[in-house]
């Protein structure tokens, strides 16, 4: 059943969201030449830089699928930021002196003055086909969510979402993205903060907040830090520190969208500082978006959590045949809630080991259970699976009575793959929709306008930056680059209007036709990693490299390109190593090519 909303709630919403658009587009209008228009005349300070980098990363999805995460698998994501306070220092001592010396309006003007145009041209392409994907995920994700909890329609969603940046940014370009951040952050900070306090207020008197951390430490969901080399664990301090800061090192340093945040500053000083005030605040941040996905777990041993949280699937699978076995297992988790919710009672003045261990096997059974709901969902829409999952269930039922062991966690990893292989054309997934349902289910009136205000001003925000810096690359980099005589300002802002428009139309069309990933903020993070390792390298190559021309760097990154990809869709390594392997690959390619190409 579709959530309706209270008329304060509906009034919060179109408040917060028509004062940002109106007052961004008021505040920035009239931009006459291309230094105002896309580099908001230099004049940003050096906060409103930080925040307008934060709010460009903090998308929808961050507070949507980051808090999923956390429910689900603990605050072990937080990792995968490690590696940004380094890159933040060194993008500040390598990057941002050379932007600011050559006085660039993109990254990639640079490549031209090192190496030649069509090296240039390929990295801008490079950004425009990975942004461009990126733009349309941003204002999908949350529209697609709010689309099955609230019954809007999604295209129109898509195209809402998609209008609101339009108007704004086409008005005022970078600035008009700058001024306008400042008030999302502000919103989105709001709103999280007043969610986490009414979360904790939720949960039993008798419960504190140290119990209640307690209780999530027993199930590993506090789990912050996991030191193993096992390249199949995403997350890992190894692959936040390495995978991560080559990833943050090419979208801070390389991606247009992040690169024509700092480049608004008005000064070099102003740049660096924006930029280090984003390192020391993001990975505290994400930790806290995290922390609040974790307490939503926390509430939900003491209140009854649905098996699938999108209820649309729910009641497609109770209608089907399936219905009966759906209930069991509703049964199931009813029983084993009331032995959870006692258990967590017993933790905050018990704090034995043994309870800790069987609030822990409870928690994994409950795992499986919700497994089991995802492809009973699945079965309802389509039984190609039934037979292997029929067998599989049985082999599970008889090892439930140790959780812990080696058969059962093979046989729960068994069922895992199974699912994943069913799941591809189902929406079963529900992580993703988990922290949308607790909003519209348990906050009070008021409160959910203002996090449907959060979760939509995230995903202008990103959106936002995308497009200006999409019709930016476009304008300067391919179209500008590319004309036989100077057209002068008006004519290249008035393009640059036209093809931030274009593009604005394009993410709206992407987001059409998209489709749910497992998680969208690693669906995200995995477009970065096919590319940003490869446009890394390139830049490298530029600043450290100066015996490398351009012929040997074009093809380099293009064989890079195509061996990342194959990588990627083989599946040899997390996506996360992606990053560092396509900034060696190419660095390596361009060393072997560079004595050829200097023989012909």
């Amino acid at each position: 059943m579709a959530q309706t909303l209270d008329w304060i709630d509906w009034t919060v919403l179109i408040a917060t969201l028509a004062t940002i658009v109106g007052y961004g587009t008021w505040k920035t209008r009239g931009s006459k030449n291309v230094q105002d228009y896309v580099r908001g005349g230099n004049t940003t300070k050096w906060w409103t830089i930080g925040l307008s980098v934060m709010a460009t990363q903090a998308s929808a999805i961050t507070f949507l699928s980051t808090t999923g995460q956390a429910f689900s698998d603990g605050m072990g994501f937080v990792q995968f930021y490690f590696g940004l306070p380094i890159a933040m220092v060194i993008i500040c001592l390598v990057f941002i002196p050379l932007y600011h010396r050559l006085k660039v309006y993109t990254a990639y003007e640079f490549l031209e003055n090192r190496f030649d145009l069509k090296t240039r041209s390929l990295t801008a392409i490079l950004f425009l086909i990975q942004r461009g994907l990126a733009a349309g995920i941003t204002i999908f994700a949350p529209a697609i969510i709010l689309s099955v909890v609230l019954g809007w329609n999604i295209v129109t969603l898509n195209i809402v979402i998609g209008a609101l940046v339009i108007i704004y940014t086409v008005s005022g370009g970078t600035k008009a993205v700058t001024v306008t951040q400042k008030q999302q952050m502000f919103v989105i900070f709001a709103g999280m903060v007043a969610a986490l306090v009414i979360i904790i207020n939720m949960i039993p008197d008798e419960v504190s907040v140290i119990d209640a951390v307690d209780i999530a430490g027993a199930t590993g969901k506090m789990q912050v830090l996991d030191f193993s080399f096992d390249l199949e664990n995403r997350y890992t301090v190894w692959t936040g520190l390495i995978g991560g800061t080559f990833l943050m090192l090419s979208y801070f340093g390389t991606d247009q969208s992040q690169v024509q945040r700092y480049l608004s500053g008005r000064s070099m000083k102003e740049m660096q500082m924006g930029l280090l005030f984003n390192g020391l605040l993001k990975v505290p941040m994400q930790f806290f978006i995290l922390f609040v996905g974790v307490m939503v777990f926390v509430f939900y041993q003491f209140n009854p959590a649905p098996l699938n949280f999108i209820d649309k699937s729910t009641e497609k699978v109770l209608v089907s045949e399936y219905g009966n076995e759906y209930r069991e297992l509703q049964a199931k988790q009813a029983t084993l809630f009331s032995q959870k919710q006692e258990l967590s009672l017993k933790l905050s003045t018990d704090e034995s080991e043994r309870t800790r261990i069987q609030l822990a096997k409870l928690d994994s059974i409950e795992k499986t259970y919700r497994l089991e709901s995802k492809f009973l969902i699945k079965k309802a829409i389509d039984s190609e699976y039934a037979n292997s999952y029929t067998k599989l269930q049985n082999e599970l039922e008889g090892l439930r009575t140790n959780p812990v062991s080696e058969a059962f966690i093979n046989k729960e990893n068994e069922l895992k793959t199974l699912y994943n292989d069913a799941a591809k054309d189902t929406e079963t997934n529900d992580r993703d929709y988990m922290f949308i349902r607790f909003i519209l289910k348990h906050l009070p009136t008021g409160l959910i306008g203002l996090l449907l205000a959060v979760i939509l001003s995230a995903a202008m925000s990103s959106t936002a930056s995308e497009i200006n810096a999409l019709a930016t690359i476009t304008s300067i980099d391919l179209y500008g680059r590319n004309l036989k005589e100077d057209k002068g300002e008006e004519h290249m802002v008035k393009m640059t209007k036209l093809f931030t428009l274009g593009w604005g139309i394009v993410a709206i069309i992407i987001a059409c036709f998209a489709d749910l990933a497992e998680n969208l903020i690693q669906l995200v993070n995995i477009i970065g990693s096919i590319f940003y390792g490869n446009v890394l390298g390139i830049f490298l190559l530029a600043f450290f490299f100066k015996h490398i021309k351009g012929n040997a760097v074009f093809v380099g990154a293009l064989i890079t390109q195509a061996i990342v990809i194959i990588g990627w869709w083989m599946d040899w390594m997390p996506y996360l190593w992606l990053n560092l392997f396509g900034c060696i690959l190419v660095i390596f390619i361009a060393h072997i090519l560079q004595p050829l190409q200097a023989k012909k």
